[in-house]
């Protein structure tokens, strides 16, 4: 879908490549610049490089420095993820960048932003996601917030809202011939995120309190534990998902869990559930509860979920030189798109500097 859109990533960590190997994967031409001579952050062929193309330079080195903007000049969008003012004292600043290239879309990758009293500072996910609101409902009641997967900032509030920033500067400049500065800040991306969750409080849904509201308190919006270490989770919010689990674990009929939004119940009815689910193992519940609409799935780690019949039949989960990867998402007219491979670095540089040179063949 992105078939002659040509992007340059400065090599970083995390929710950058990231962000390059999703537009990677949705075809844009993406052209890695790796640290020559330099240790690999991540590995020599990083997952995160998958569909990409390798150069290494030297950003120091004058030469190679000249060579960096000569390609970022040829780019539709720039992907770097260092604090504010690195790309200015190497020389790649956006103002110098859009004097070779004035339709340049710019996208900058930080935790804090490009301005703010911690814009300077040092922080990871779980520090961005803190102070942006989106940790605040993570825990059980009563327990401090626990560390999730860097899904929630690097990825959901970091890569994803750089790849809106980007597609949405490109469409732009098309349009006007005027680049622009994507400031993707992980605080902000995560904080708009929570919007959702506002919107529910609006309409009183949500507490300010943890575990007591619709989506983290009740006994039907939790996960459980199974006789054999296994893990179910539920969360039946409708009426009609919560009669029908109540149907199925033969509970009709009772008069406490007739009495869905009671919250009073909830913790009584959460450790009921508790028990029950403890008495079989999760082969078991998958069995009773699949093909229902109860709303209850098991939770698979990802070489679990790879064999399992729906993603499975998705092929969502592929492997590729001994290690398993997602598929490129979303999906165009019902197709998949192919999972492409990862260069070694640097593989691509002398390609690359014939294509600028002219001297291709």
């Amino acid at each position: 879908m992105l078939q002659g859109t040509r992007i340059i990533e400065i090599e970083g960590l995390g929710p950058a490549p990231f962000a390059a190997m999703h537009l990677a994967d949705l075809g844009a031409e993406v052209i890695t610049i790796h640290r020559k001579g330099g240790a690999a952050i991540t590995a020599d062929q990083s997952v995160l490089d998958r569909g990409k193309r390798s150069i290494e330079l030297d950003l120091k080195d004058p030469t190679d420095l000249a060579t960096a903007r000569k390609l970022i000049a040829t780019a539709d969008a720039l992907i770097e993820g260092f604090r504010p003012g690195v790309m200015e004292r190497l020389g790649l600043g956006p103002d110098v960048c859009h004097s070779d290239n004035p339709a340049l879309v710019y996208g900058r990758m930080t935790g804090w932003g490009q301005s703010g009293t911690r814009a300077q500072t040092a922080g990871h996910d779980l520090n961005y996601i803190a102070q942006s609101g989106a940790l605040w409902y993570a825990s059980e009641p009563d327990a401090a917030p626990i560390t999730p997967a860097t899904l929630v900032g690097d990825i959901g509030g970091g890569a994803l809202y750089l790849v809106i920033g980007i597609l949405t500067g490109i469409l732009n400049a098309r349009t006007t011939g005027k680049g622009t500065v994507v400031d993707a800040a992980i605080v902000d991306g995560s904080a708009h995120m929570m919007t959702l969750l506002m919107a529910l409080k609006q309409a009183g849904g949500l507490s300010e309190a943890r575990g007591a509201s619709l989506l983290d308190g009740p006994h039907w919006s939790r996960s459980y534990a199974c006789a054999d270490g296994g893990y179910l989770s539920v969360q039946c919010l409708e009426p009609q998902f919560y009669a029908e689990f109540l149907h199925l674990l033969d509970l009709s009929g009772d008069a406490e869990f007739a009495r869905q939004h009671d919250k009073t119940l909830w913790p009584k009815l959460t450790t009921r559930l508790a028990d029950l689910f403890q008495t079989q193992p999760r082969a078991h519940w998958d069995a009773l509860f699949d093909g229902t609409d109860a709303c209850v799935a098991g939770v698979m780690s990802p070489e679990e979920s790879a064999q399992s019949a729906h993603m499975s039949d998705r092929q969502v989960w592929q492997p590729q030189n001994g290690h398993l990867q997602a598929a490129p998402a979303p999906r165009f007219d019902g197709a998949t798109a192919p999972l492409n491979a990862a260069p070694k670095r640097g593989a691509d540089t002398a390609q690359i500097l014939a294509e600028l040179n002219g001297t291709s063949g």
